[in-house]
């Protein structure tokens, strides 16, 4: 190919421009706010660069531990040495995950270039890579996600030049070892992703690869010792995710654990969601609602690009490896219970943009009017929908879902309710362990400038000293004078001495207990939530706990038995009573229930326990019973 000309260096410098503008506007106030993980991150990246050490004291970890599961390292790593230079901030983080981003956008307008090789075709397709809505938003956030598109074009930009080598040099096979490496250890799905992708090297197997693709696989391999060396040292931590969002039980038959599979596969291939509208609940940390995943106009580049690649004969190895890693990339997501979930299809939208390449070059590489014509239409759709996407993306800001999705009010309601009320006194941190908030008073506080042993943790049982400031993520509130509240956040002064919860009697477990929206079918493996009604019709009252894993408190759950009556699965659901129950009083809790993953007819039995004692049913109390039939 020829040398760039000055219009073509021109041109790249006006896409740069232009890409700037798109993914580096407004970062400080777009997101609104930190998520939770965000924090996690981004205060973990702290303090590798200043202490060499994760937020647990942990010494340059592979894996860092939080929120009962283990972060993946790269992106970590990245932003710990932009901290050693900038320091901790908000938009040094959001850039890093911004500047992958538009270098995401570049390589693949350089791969198009080479598979093409036309320099038009290229920046057409960074441009459309730029603007598709899936790329963009990952590059918003502040987690490993961000950066595992970037890390696919890599891999895939090895691939490329591999494939026109007839010969493997050292470099094909170090670009190939170490970007399999990179997805990887980059974000949690790579783990079964990159083996995949690796099997798929077998593609461009010929006599004088051999030797080559075996050293190449060899090199992988190596790199995965220390991941199973970790694994070894730390049993289940990095399966434990995985065992709590996945379907596949012992449970549960071959025959339908791979129906399930293949609706979740197909799910995750949703037309509608990819092309008309997405807005999904598992997204919704990604995706502002309504517009869809990829730009409208890319359902009919990608039949373009098949059309292109079956009639001029390109289905060749290259392309064979791009269908392949389109189907394998879709594997790790579909083994768990979420449908369409953005974070974990992350290298789906690059692969779906590769086979529109051929589609481009069809329209670009013409002299015909008609084709002109086309190329010109769809270039004003890209940017028609591209610019009102980025629109809408930016008026969301405030929008109420996105501000309570990424803790926005916690800087400006909860954290300064604690400081204005504590004086020299600690702010203590009571946790939900399903929202584990701390994280935030950690990484606010340490930009803030805010000495961290202000911070006092009360773990997930303990309860506040009378009259301390409690920030926390409970639910339950039964001493509390409320400073501000932000769900899932609460800033409170505690008022009286800690609840003393005691054992109660056989004779004092005594309820009456009524499901109204009892399903009478449910899928597989499905979750449902019900509306349980429970009376209190002992003589003393239920006193609810402080903490939601207190000793003595009171909770509703559930069983499942089968249809004979023989126990299926002895302890289900759970949910805490939210407030004292006096004698003769009532309230609604809801319980979120899951189904058996294996086909058949069942009894749903729900009762109150005390945990610690036992279930109220085993001491003589009335339970709730209900037959569902699971699919």
């Amino acid at each position: 190919m020829a040398r760039p000309s000055r219009k073509d260096l021109l041109c790249i410098a006006a896409f740069l421009v232009f890409a700037s503008a798109i993914q580096f506007s407004f970062l400080r106030s777009n997101p609104p706010g930190f998520f939770i993980d965000e924090s996690s991150i981004a205060y973990n990246a702290h303090t590798i660069a200043t202490t060499g050490s994760d937020e647990h004291g942990e010494p340059w970890p592979l894996f860092f531990r939080a929120f009962g599961e283990f972060k993946n390292p790269v992106y970590i790593y990245l932003l710990a040495g932009l901290y050693r230079i900038t320091g901790p901030s908000i938009p040094a983080a959001r850039g890093l995950s911004a500047a992958a981003g538009l270098l995401t956008a570049l390589l693949l307008g350089v791969l198009a270039t080479q598979i093409t090789r036309s320099r038009t075709v290229g920046l057409v397709f960074a441009v459309f890579a730029l603007l598709t809505p899936w790329l963009f938003e990952l590059s918003r956030l502040v987690m490993e996600v961000a950066i595992y598109p970037l890390v696919m074009v890599l891999f895939l930009l090895g691939v490329w030049n591999a494939s026109q080598k007839t010969r493997w040099g050292v470099l094909q096979i170090l670009a190939l070892s170490t970007t399999l490496a990179l997805l990887t250890y980059t974000y949690s799905i790579g783990r079964l992703l990159a083996p995949l992708l690796a099997i798929g090297l077998v593609f461009f197997i010929t006599r004088t690869r051999l030797l080559s693709l075996f050293i190449t696989w060899i090199l992988y391999a190596s790199t995965l010792i220390p991941l199973l060396v970790f694994n070894q040292r730390h049993p289940d931590a990095l399966t434990i995710r995985f065992r709590n969002i996945t379907y596949i039980s012992k449970d549960s038959s071959g025959l339908a654990l791979a129906l399930e599979f293949l609706r979740h596969f197909f799910a995750n291939l949703n037309p509608l969601r990819l092309f008309v509208s997405e807005s999904s609940k598992v997204s919704e940390i990604v995706h502002i609602p309504g517009p869809p995943a990829l730009l409208t106009i890319t359902a009919l580049l990608l039949i373009a690009g098949i059309i292109a690649i079956m009639r001029k004969g390109q289905f060749k190895a290259w392309w064979c490896f791009i269908v392949y890693a389109l189907a394998v990339s879709i594997v790790p997501s579909s083994l768990t219970n979420d449908d369409f979930h953005l974070l974990r299809l992350a290298p789906l939208p690059v692969l779906l943009l590769m086979i529109t390449i051929p589609a481009f070059n069809w329209l670009v590489d013409s002299e015909s009017t008609r084709q002109k014509i086309a190329v010109m239409s769809v270039l004003f759709l890209v940017a028609v929908q591209g610019l009102w996407f980025q629109w809408e993306y930016h008026l969301s800001a405030t929008s109420p879902r996105r501000l309570h999705t990424f803790d926005a009010d916690y800087t400006q309601k909860i954290l300064p309710a604690a400081l204005n009320n504590s004086g020299s006194a600690p702010i203590y941190l009571a946790d939900n362990s399903a929202r584990p908030g701390y994280i935030q008073a950690l990484w606010y506080g340490t930009l803030q400038g805010i000495p961290l042993k202000k911070f006092v943790s009360l773990g997930f049982d303990r309860s506040a000293p009378e009259g301390a400031v409690v920030i926390t993520t409970e639910q339950m509130c039964p001493r509390c004078r409320v400073l501000a509240e932000s769900e899932p956040y609460t800033t409170y002064i505690a008022q009286g001495p800690p609840r003393v919860l005691s054992a109660l009697r056989d004779e004092q477990m005594r309820a009456e207990l009524t499901v109204s929206n009892a399903p009478v079918q449910m899928n597989a493996g499905q979750q449902v939530t019900i509306e349980v009604a429970v009376r209190n019709v002992s003589t003393v009252d239920w006193l609810t706990a402080e903490r939601s894993n207190a000793e003595f408190r009171i909770s509703v759950g559930n069983h499942w038995f089968n249809a004979n009556e023989s126990i299926f699965k002895n302890d289900d659901g759970r949910a805490t009573l939210p407030r004292d129950l006096h004698p003769g009083e009532s309230l609604v809790m809801p319980l979120t229930i899951n189904a058996p993953n294996r086909v058949g007819n069942y009894i749903l039995e729900v009762d109150l326990l005390q945990e610690n004692v036992s279930w109220f049913g085993v001491k003589g109390s009335h339970t709730w019973r209900g037959s569902i039939r699971v699919e």
